[in-house]
Order: structure tokens, then sequence, then C-alpha cells
């Protein structure tokens, strides 16, 4: 069963155990812990724990590569030749370079929408049923025809039930305030989630628990790195 994904606190608590009781008529032998396991996943990509408030906050963000065109002593131009091993639309043999950039999900769901819509400009395709028929075609999403943001096909995959939530059906823009509202919302459903399992006492399973201990965790390896710099 594919969980839906909701951008707004409002749909997602309406369509809770409606969601639930189709996740118990696919999955019989399963709990609601399973289930609420299952959303942790789905949406802990997009809070992290907050150290100094000690609670959970949104950070709907990505990492992507972010190719450019630099000269050595005049001879040619390099490329980024490896964000994705698989693309054939990128040169090889050629040196490239490349810094990884931190952009808002709402950034990364406009890039995709253009690869789309630009797919869909190129190829002449006409009535066809919406963005959604190339939001996971490998050719349209990692296809780069110079310079930019290098989406990499397998990180692609994690991104695909926000996408499906906020792109357009039809359209050329996605929509700002709708993206404030899923901002303002997600730590509302990470609380909900935490919630219900607090209930049944899988505090390990916890959004709030797993985010802190990966927190301290990252803080820890990067003790240890600096002690052994210094």
């Amino acid at each position: 069963m594919e969980l839906p994904f909701y951008l707004t606190y409002k749909e997602f608590e309406t369509h809770y155990y409606n969601n639930l009781e189709k996740w118990f008529e696919e999955y019989h032998n399963t709990s609601e812990v399973d289930y609420l396991n299952q959303l942790v996943n789905l949406y802990s990509p997009y809070v992290y724990y907050n150290f100094a408030k000690d609670k959970l906050q949104a950070d709907a963000s990505i990492q992507i590569k972010d190719c450019f065109f630099p000269y050595y002593d005049k001879i040619g131009i390099s490329f980024c030749t490896n964000c994705d091993q698989n693309n054939k639309h990128i040169s090889k043999g050629m040196n490239h370079l490349f810094e990884w950039k931190t952009i808002t999900m709402m950034e990364y769901a406009q890039h995709i929408l253009d690869k789309i819509n630009k797919h869909i400009t190129k190829k002449n395709i006409k009535n066809t049923g919406s963005v959604f028929d190339f939001i996971n075609d490998k050719e349209v999403i990692t296809f780069r025809d110079g310079a930019g943001l290098c989406v990499n096909y397998n990180q692609h995959q994690s991104t695909i039930p926000f996408l499906k939530a906020y792109l357009p059906v039809f359209g050329k823009t996605v929509d700002i305030a709708v993206y404030r509202d899923f901002i303002f919302s997600v730590v509302q459903i990470a609380e909900f989630i935490d919630q219900k399992l607090k209930e049944v006492q899988a505090f390990e399973l916890m959004m709030y628990s797993k985010l802190k201990s990966e927190a301290k965790f990252k803080v820890q390896m990067k003790d240890q790195f600096l002690t052994i710099c210094n």
C-alpha cells in the first residue's frame, strides 16, 4: 500500500483512521505500530531535532550537486559527469566541477517541474495526462543540458511522495502558499505520530527519539574528528 502524503495537518488527521483501516485490509498480520513506523519513515526527512529548544522543527531541504563550467588555462569547458552514472546525456572523459548545494523542497519541486515541462515542450507532447506521467521518468529527471542542478535518480526516489502531493497536476509554477502550509504542518504531523507511538509505548520508534539520537551521534563524530585533527 502506498501511503498518501499530506501537506496539511488537518488533512493528515482527518484521513488517519481511514488510511489505517485500509492498511489493515491489505496487511492482515500487522499492527498500528507497523503503520506508524511507515509514517515515521515518510515524514521524518522533513523534520530535525533542535538541541537548543529540545524539540522537532521543520527542515524540508535537500542536498544536490550544482555543476558548473570552469576553465583551465583557457582549454575547453569542463562538465559534471558523475552525477548519475547511467545518464547517457552527459559527455564522458571530461573534467568536471561541482559543489554541494542545499535547497528547499519547494525549489527542488520547481526544478523537477521545469524539467518535465521542458521535456513536454521539446517533444511536442500533446494531451498528456499530467506532469505525473514523467515525475519518475529517469530520462527526463536526470537529463542535463549544460550546467546547473544535477538530480541523482536514487535520491530522487525518496522525494516522490512529497512531489506527488505538491506538484500541480497541470501548470508550470509550484504554489508557495501550499509549501508554507506544509512547513507549518509537518511538525504537527510528526507530533501526532509520536503521540500515537507514546500511547502504545513504542518510544524507540518516535521521530523525536530517532532524530535526537542521530543528532547526538553526529555531534559525537564531529567532536572526535576535531580531537583527531588537533
